[in-house]
Order: C-alpha cells, then sequence, then structure tokens
C-alpha cells in the first residue's frame, strides 16, 4: 500500500495544463451532495478531465445505479486544517507514538498539503446512490476513519458485509476503468492529474498542480443546483 507520506509520490514532477475546474452545480449529469459545501462553493468544482471521466464511469454503472460526488477541489487552508485537526486527535489519543508514525497515520486519512490531491482539482470523494437519491451501503461513512472503523475505510477491508463488497467493487470498476486511481485507505477517494495519479499510473509528471484559492473564485458561479435531500440506508 502506497501512502501520500511516501517519498515517492513528492518526488513527482508536478506540472500544470491549465485544464479548467468545472462548477458541478451548472452539470445536471452528476448528482452533487451538499454535506461538504462551503461558502465559496469550492467543494462543488473539479478539472474537466476528471469530470469527463466521472461522466464516462457514470454510464458503466449497473441500471438504477448514480455516482453522488461529495467533495471536489478543497484549497490549502482547508486541507492543511483537516490536517492538522486529525494529527492532533491522534497525537492526544497515542501520545506514544513516534513523529514518524504520528505523520504516516495522519496520511492514512489526511494528504500532506505539498502533495494533497484535492487542492488540485484533481480528486474527488463520492460515493453511490439510487437514481432516486436514497444513498447505497458502502460499509462505512464518508470520511470514517481509519481510527475509529477498524480500518473498514480501507477500500479492500475484508470485515464488510457482502453488499458493501459489491458496491465498492462496482465503484473500483467503473472508476478504474475511466482512468482514475483510488487511495486505498479510503475508499469514497478518487483522483486524476495528480501526483498520486502520476505514481500508480506511471505518468511522468502531473497534469494539474495545485489551483489558487483566488483563480478558483473567478469562475462564475451558477444558481445553486441541489438535487432532492440524500437519504441513506
Amino acid at each position: 500500500m502506497i501512502l501520500l507520506s511516501d517519498p515517492r509520490v513528492a518526488a513527482v514532477p508536478s506540472s500544470d495544463d491549465g485544464d479548467p475546474l468545472v462548477d458541478l452545480r451548472a452539470l445536471p449529469e452528476l448528482r452533487l451532495d451538499g454535506r461538504a459545501a462551503d461558502t465559496a462553493g469550492a467543494y462543488a468544482r473539479l478539472r474537466a478531465g476528471v469530470v469527463d471521466r466521472l461522466l464516462a464511469a457514470q454510464r458503466d454503472l449497473p441500471a438504477g445505479m448514480r455516482l453522488l460526488v461529495v467533495e471536489g477541489y478543497r484549497p490549502y487552508q482547508a486541507q492543511l486544517a483537516i490536517f492538522t485537526g486529525y494529527r492532533d486527535e491522534l497525537r492526544r489519543r497515542h501520545p506514544d507514538w513516534p513523529p514518524q508514525r504520528l505523520h504516516r497515520e495522519t496520511t492514512k486519512f489526511v494528504s500532506p498539503v505539498d502533495v494533497a490531491p484535492h487542492s488540485t482539482g484533481g480528486a474527488v470523494d463520492l460515493t453511490l446512490c439510487t437514481d432516486d437519491g436514497v444513498e447505497l451501503d458502502l460499509g462505512t461513512a464518508i470520511d470514517a476513519t481509519p481510527e475509529d472503523s477498524a480500518d473498514a475505510c480501507f477500500t479492500d477491508a475484508p470485515t464488510i458485509g457482502v453488499t458493501a463488497r459489491r458496491h465498492r467493487q462496482i465503484l473500483v470498476d467503473a472508476l478504474g476503468g475511466a482512468g482514475m486511481v483510488n487511495y486505498p485507505t479510503e475508499w469514497w477517494h478518487w483522483s486524476y492529474g495528480d501526483r498520486y495519479w502520476a505514481l500508480i499510473s506511471g505518468a511522468p509528471h502531473t497534469r494539474y498542480g495545485p489551483v489558487d484559492p483566488a483563480a478558483a473564485r473567478s469562475i462564475p458561479v451558477p444558481a445553486e443546483r441541489q438535487g432532492p435531500p440524500v437519504r441513506t440506508r
């Protein structure tokens, strides 16, 4: 398992081909959930190449299923706050952990800011739902931590039920088939064009570098588009 703390991830050369950010609130083909919504609308933005791959993956889903996008672009400061918050939580729980282990365990759930996929606009957190918006069983909630889920958030976790395992495999087949890569400690996290994608796929460099929050805010924001409330089961 390659973690985002692995030096090979940071060693991938970073470049940006200028692929624009797309606001999913203007794209009814993809269902967008509001649980991670922020006032600037960052959560609803993804690079155009990622959007194309999500649409391709959705076309490969079984009848009656749709992707449910929860979060896309995440600015640097938001990423830093999540990273330091989880690191400090683990430090309180495990005061005996040396710094190296603390850093490694933190990165099983949150990327270090210098290689953060979400900050490039190339990463997305998502799940599956039915056509009418009922969220399907994937074994854990999105953002379940390794600590609190006993590693059931790992994509290949052996402890989840048969239905959840089948749904995870559907995600793997559809999104992997569309050219995206999964972060193996988070079944919901998929990316394209970032450093982690480049390392796993063998690309010589990234397609996407970090996006300046000011540039992201300059994208015209459409009238808010929210689907019916998502229900869980």
